[in-house]
């Protein structure tokens, strides 16, 4: 005898109901099928491979990709691709606390705007997205210039030669950055600050708590889920940031991004490009496993 369910109002089978399951889910699968899981196989594929005389990509299986990024080749061991990973980490790391400490005071600000002017603010800080990214920085190296004011205040306070422009330099790479993802940062913290209870901050403020106590105990507990996604949004694409390194650091300040670039463009070296991708996609989830469990761990201490 065949079981008759209800869904939404209509009569109808499991067995139909499970159709109809799959064929919404047909579309996004085979979405992701296309654009996520075919190219990342094929890129767990050629970091096996080996590059050769030319350039091309010669299927003969090996580690030495693995090798090589670990430091150890032809002339022995040497820590010049730890330190670009390391030194990625670093910039990526540096911009999330920056951005995340521009974007709290802006997250509140916008929050605190009438309802009216509150989207305006919200749209000032989305509009920059409509902008190329090569664009934007093009415009971060104008207003660094030696032309603009910047530039003759830091050579008036004896910062830099008179003359001399803001880049190419590492606190260039950290403005550029921070501007870039700035915006990564306010929106999700904006929907925390607006969803916060008030009445948990004044009970705070009654019993004489500090500011620094009432933020800690506070404000930053109801936060937390927009504080952990602004980590994510902002630590993630910062780690794989190339056009911002090349431009502002002069091809200078040379970061995983720039690497895995260099190998796909003029080294033509894609299965080691491969492998440094496929390194710093695992360095990234490794982070994201760690900060789930930490955050678990806090939610249940």
């Amino acid at each position: 005898m065949t079981r008759l369910v209800i869904w939404y109002g209509e009569l109808t089978t499991p067995r139909r109901l499970a159709m109809r399951g799959a064929s919404l889910a047909a579309a996004p699968g085979l979405w992701l099928l296309v654009f996520l899981v075919m190219p990342l196989t094929a890129m767990v594929a050629v970091a096996f491979a080996t590059r050769g005389t030319y350039g091309e990509v010669v299927w003969t299986l090996s580690t030495g990709n693995f090798r090589r990024l670990a430091g150890f080749g032809v002339l022995g061991w040497s820590a010049d691709y730890l330190l670009i990973l390391g030194r990625s980490c670093w910039v990526a790391l540096v911009t999330t606390v920056l951005s995340l400490l521009l974007a709290y005071p802006l997250a509140f600000f916008i929050a605190a705007r009438p309802r009216r002017t509150r989207y305006l603010w919200l749209a000032a800080v989305i509009i920059p997205f409509c902008t190329n990214l090569v664009v934007r920085t093009y415009a971060w190296m104008l207003l660094l210039s030696s032309q603009f004011p910047l530039a003759r205040l830091a050579a008036a306070a004896g910062l830099i030669d008179p003359g001399s422009a803001l880049y190419p330099s590492p606190a260039a790479v950290y403005v550029g950055m921070v501007g870039s993802f700035l915006p990564f940062a306010v929106l999700p913290l904006y929907t925390s600050v607006e969803r916060l209870n008030w009445s948990v901050v004044e009970a705070a403020q009654d019993l004489y708590a500090s500011r620094l106590r009432v933020f800690l105990q506070a404000i930053l507990p109801q936060t937390l889920p927009g504080l952990t996604v602004a980590v994510i949004l902002t630590f993630i694409p910062a780690m794989g940031a190339f056009v911002v390194p090349d431009l502002l650091g002069g091809a200078r300040y040379m970061l995983v991004g720039n690497l895995i670039q260099q190998q796909f463009g003029s080294s033509r070296d894609w299965p080691f490009g491969s492998a440094v991708s496929l390194g710093l996609m695992l360095l990234t989830l490794a982070g994201l496993f760690t900060m789930r469990r930490r955050a678990a761990t806090g939610e249940t201490a």
